[in-house]
């Protein structure tokens, strides 16, 4: 009935209404915390995608932040979020290893230094003077979680941007005319499937907004119904592997891969 089909089970076996679900996923800490080990993503796709005994070690005892996520979600919340790029605190220190650092990570959980501020900045300023990357934002809701079910799993996503009919991601690269390369490599495909999924946005009305952190080039790339495809196959055939190794517990120490060179 439509009540049932308005509620999303999770991982856990717990049931959300999927309205009550999406308000609950405006919060970083229920998003990132809760939903990490209770939905799939993009990202437990790729991981999965890659390497089940990953995915297993990341659920269990989470990763440590890269530098390029930092950057990342500095370069996103510059543009999307600068009140919460205002409010991070700010070290000025040389190195992440001196004595003012360590400390202050202790007392506030969550610190940057002033150079990576003043990246950010540089990244954010240089895309903002950029007509055709501000049209991207036009119109547009950012930071937009959504939940659903995707070959009966729950899946959890949130849009950079979001307008009608519109998913725009954001992206910094080091090579921004390798970045077509870069996407595939990287998973982004199953990024623009997972998406358009649980957005209900056709791939041709999804892009991406590309900064290059050295060159400060910016570049806006369109999705073709082959990157599209090929984000649907991985996304489906790593489903399958979550159901054979922690849904029927398949014996993950026997994993294998096989093939021929």
């Amino acid at each position: 009935n439509r009540f049932k089909m308005s509620e999303i089970t999770l991982l856990n076996g717990e049931r959300f209404k999927k309205d009550t679900l999406i308000d609950l996923l405006r919060e970083d800490e229920f998003y990132y915390g809760y939903m990490a080990k209770a939905a799939l993503s993009s990202s437990s796709i790729k991981m999965l995608a890659t390497s089940p005994k990953r995915y297993k070690f990341v659920t269990d005892y989470g990763s440590p932040e890269s530098q390029p996520l930092r950057d990342g979600w500095l370069f996103h919340t510059a543009i999307l979020e600068p009140d919460v790029f205002n409010d991070q605190i700010f070290v000025d220190v040389q190195s992440k290893n001196t004595k003012k650092y360590k400390e202050a990570l202790a007392e506030h959980g969550k610190v940057f230094t002033q150079k990576e501020k003043r990246d950010a900045e540089r990244l954010a300023d240089a895309f903002l003077r950029n007509e055709q990357a501000l049209r991207l934002l036009d119109n547009s809701e950012f930071e937009v979680p959504a939940c659903g079910m995707i070959g009966g799993y729950p899946f959890r996503g949130k849009a950079d941007v979001l307008g009608k009919n519109k998913i725009v991601d954001l992206k910094t690269t080091t090579d921004i005319k390798g970045f077509p390369y870069s996407a595939r490599k990287y998973g982004y495909d199953i990024q623009v499937y997972i998406y358009c999924e649980l957005f209900n946005v056709p791939y041709t009305e999804f892009k991406f907004g590309v900064m290059d952190k050295g060159t400060l080039d910016i570049a806006i790339y369109d999705v073709s119904e082959d990157f599209y495809n090929e984000g649907k196959r991985k996304t489906h055939e790593a489903i399958e592997v979550f159901e054979t190794f922690f849904v029927h517990g398949a014996d993950l120490d026997n994993y294998c891969l096989t093939g021929i060179l």
